[in-house]
């Protein structure tokens, strides 16, 4: 790669320390004023002889995500802190183990598998749709929480009879989250965690997780049935040596399709909701494409078809992806931009201040749907990165593309939307999170 600095700044243990509230609220703006004072790459000392590689750069993004992804495994912020609340599955596993799993969950995401769970997602959304109340406004984000759950659910496990459970389950991997997010941004307070029994509750939560889960699976082995969901092709899915999953393991992948799987998408969706609410013309275009659909017909070829839907999605998530920043490790010493790092360098690579950097993107603070038309689109394959990149792209990014397109077709014909905000808070935890969105849906 290219030699860009010689040197990098670094940011101080002190100026962390004097930044940590703002930091634990929403660190964004201490990343955005270190990025535009110190260049596209920098240091971060977080102290108890940490530091952190800082990055926006999108070659150096693309080196370690793509180019020599070989010798970046992900840090233990996932491999250890996130682990223990969710398991060891393809989110949070390295080496070996991530690529044989990666291998045994990959298929039952492919296209040809989506179209037989299109239905199943339809029939969700649809019944989460129906608590809009026309006319009112309110906050949608939890609407769609509930919504991206309930379609993960019913996908994997084909049932209606598990709300309650599911409703629980929820409600741990939320709270969960927001212990780790305090444990990950107040690095200074781990021993008192511990010590004060917080992390010790936050386990015992993990572990009904789990029980909620187990329960639910031995009830469809025990049942017997065939029922062609996530949850049969989990189970169907087999090792070289032709055996199933352990009972722990299986737990493990449907605990972070569960996470991975409704959060991102459920932000990602209310995101989107708003941008459109704020913004008449583009909103209006939208409805000329999804106007006259019929979701009863050939539903894969209606959403293939949905051109200026998919760039509205699309646009959003360059705006506030839901994976707004991803970490990595260095295995072995390396050459990156033209600096040398030692092994065991900790990466964080920004994809909120990447795809907000003005070097790549005209008015990038706009909500402009037409860069994703097919002209412009493969001009942004090297600094946009939704779903993240290369080996460890996003498994569910078909499905979660899916059931996006279908949520906002469905809304865009039926209600014209508003909303008395002009700005969002952001609340970024594990993943960039609004903190409400208020909007007003009138029928059309």
């Amino acid at each position: 790669m290219a030699e860009k600095k010689k040197t990098l700044v670094t940011v101080s243990q002190w100026e962390v320390f004097k930044n940590r509230r703002r930091i634990l609220q929403n660190p964004l703006p201490f990343h955005k004023e270190n990025f535009e004072k110190h260049g596209d790459t920098f240091l971060v000392n977080i102290g108890m002889g940490g530091k952190v590689v800082f990055t926006r750069d999108a070659e150096t993004i693309k080196y370690i995500l793509q180019q020599n992804h070989k010798n970046y495994y992900k840090s233990s912020l996932q491999t250890k802190d996130l682990a223990k609340y969710i398991g060891h599955g393809i989110l949070t596993a390295n080496g070996d183990f991530w690529r044989v799993h990666r291998r045994m969950v990959q298929p039952a995401f492919h296209k040809k598998k989506l179209e037989g769970l299109l239905q199943i997602m339809y029939k969700g959304i649809e019944g989460e749709l129906q608590r809009i109340e026309a006319g009112r406004t309110f906050d949608v984000f939890p609407l769609m929480g509930d919504l991206a759950f309930q379609v993960v659910a019913r996908s994997l496990f084909s049932a209606d009879d598990i709300r309650d459970r599911m409703r629980r389950l929820q409600h741990i991997t939320g709270t969960n989250q927001e212990m780790l997010i305090k444990e990950m941004r107040q690095p200074f307070k781990k021993w008192w965690f511990y010590l004060s029994g917080q992390v010790g509750r936050h386990l015992g939560l993990a572990k009904e997780a789990r029980e909620i889960l187990n329960a639910i699976i031995q009830e469809r082995v025990d049942s017997g049935d065939d029922k062609d969901d996530l949850l049969d092709m989990l189970l169907k899915a087999r090792y070289e040596n032709g055996g199933a999953m352990s009972r722990k393991q299986l737990i493990d992948e449907v605990l972070i399709l569960f996470t991975a799987g409704h959060e991102t998408t459920a932000n990602a969706l209310s995101f989107t909701l708003f941008l459109l609410a704020g913004h008449k013309a583009v909103q209006e275009r939208l409805y000329e494409e999804v106007g006259k659909i019929d979701f009863n017909g050939d539903m894969m070829a209606f959403l293939n078809g949905l051109r200026y839907t998919r760039q509205c999605v699309e646009e959003a998530m360059r705006l506030y992806p839901p994976v707004y920043v991803i970490d990595r490790v260095a295995l072995e010493t390396d050459t990156v931009a033209g600096h040398g790092y030692k092994k065991g360098t900790v990466w964080l690579m920004s994809i909120y201040e990447l795809h907000r950097h003005k070097g790549f993107w005209k008015n990038p603070g706009e909500f402009v749907p037409e860069r994703f038309d097919a002209t412009n689109k493969k001009d942004c394959s090297n600094y946009y990165y939704p779903f993240g990149a290369g080996p460890r792209m996003c498994v569910g990014n078909n499905f979660a593309m899916y059931e996006m397109l279908m949520v906002v077709a469905l809304v865009v014909r039926r209600y014209r939307l508003a909303t008395p905000l002009e700005n969002i808070e952001l609340n970024p935890l594990i993943s960039l999170k609004p903190v409400q969105v208020p909007i007003k849906f009138e029928p059309r």
